[in-house]
């Protein structure tokens, strides 16, 4: 079965956050083959049993009151180009979401939410190149030299620090930010 579309989310099982699964999800009562494996924002606990499904049409939120990112988060809490607010209900309402170490931001360009591309440690910066260190680089407020390149060198996908990665979906440019535990 072909997962629904997420604009701003475009490979959720790549980035960890959905996963092959015979879970029945709480919302539709329907077992299909994935589910959701982030954080759930809600009035109860919905711990890997929201499907996919659920999450993009909306009646994960109508139903139980679920967002999965904070919307706060949504353009950085101000650092970075404010969203509309039917493009922050998207994201916090109708796309999976992301784990950080510390509380989530979600970045933003040319007036619209990014698409998560994922979390990168120093080997998946490299591997999307200068342009995408330069955008950790410059999240960080270090400038060239030791304590850089020993901050770069430390960056881990699965461990911390950790760099999350995000696409424009207007102009294509890279963006995102780091952090630890």
């Amino acid at each position: 079965m072909a997962l629904p579309a997420f604009k701003y989310h475009p490979d959720p099982v790549s980035t960890g956050h959905v996963v092959q699964s015979d879970t029945e999800c709480v919302c539709c009562g329907k077992a299909r083959e994935f589910i959701y494996i982030g954080h759930v924002y809600a009035p109860e606990e919905y711990d890997r049993c929201i499907c996919p499904w659920c999450i993009a049409d909306g009646s994960a939120h109508d139903k139980l009151g679920a967002s999965f990112t904070d919307d706060a988060g949504i353009g950085g809490g101000g650092m970075w180009d404010q969203v509309p607010e039917e493009i922050v209900r998207e994201v916090a309402y109708r796309t999976p979401g992301f784990s950080g170490w510390q509380q989530e931001q979600w970045w933003s360009h040319c007036g619209d939410a990014a698409q998560f591309i994922g979390r990168a440690g120093h080997k998946e910066l490299k591997a999307l190149g200068p342009k995408a260190i330069a955008v950790i680089q410059k999240s960080t407020g270090l400038a060239d030299g030791p304590e850089w390149d020993e901050f770069l060198r430390a960056l881990d996908k699965d461990g911390s620090p950790t760099a999350y990665i995000f696409r424009c979906t207007k102009c294509g440019e890279l963006g995102g930010y780091q952090d630890c535990d």
